[in-house]
């Protein structure tokens, strides 16, 4: 139940991001849930082999390359699903880090109750 919930709340931040930002566009509602679930799948999975193949780079950079890497995630969930688009590197970097941003403050609210 909790997962769903959390699924349904990204979902809304990324309607929300799509109409806020000029170079992201979701084509439904249900396109968002499943940009939503392809997201959660994408951390669960290829996130954390990312992170281990460029932990010398993470580290030279001090972390600032997990924004490159959180990019990437948004890019393959751009390629899986159809009617999701983000145009350039900046607007994933700037998706990923309002995406990331909007989840922890409806995240807190969801854990607060």
């Amino acid at each position: 139940m909790n997962f769903i919930l959390k699924l349904l709340l990204t979902a809304l931040a990324v309607v929300i991001l799509a109409k806020l930002l000029p170079g992201v566009s979701v084509d439904s509602y249900v396109t968002a849930i499943i940009v939503a679930l392809v997201l959660a799948l994408l951390n669960f999975i290829v996130k954390p082999i990312l992170v281990l193949l460029t932990l010398p780079v993470t580290i030279l950079s001090l972390g600032l390359f997990l924004l490159v890497i959180n990019a990437i995630i948004i890019f393959l969930a751009d390629g899986f699903v159809g009617g999701f688009d983000v145009d350039g590197w900046l607007m994933a970097i700037i998706f990923s880090l309002l995406l990331s941003l909007i989840q922890s403050i409806l995240f807190s609210i969801l854990k607060s109750d």
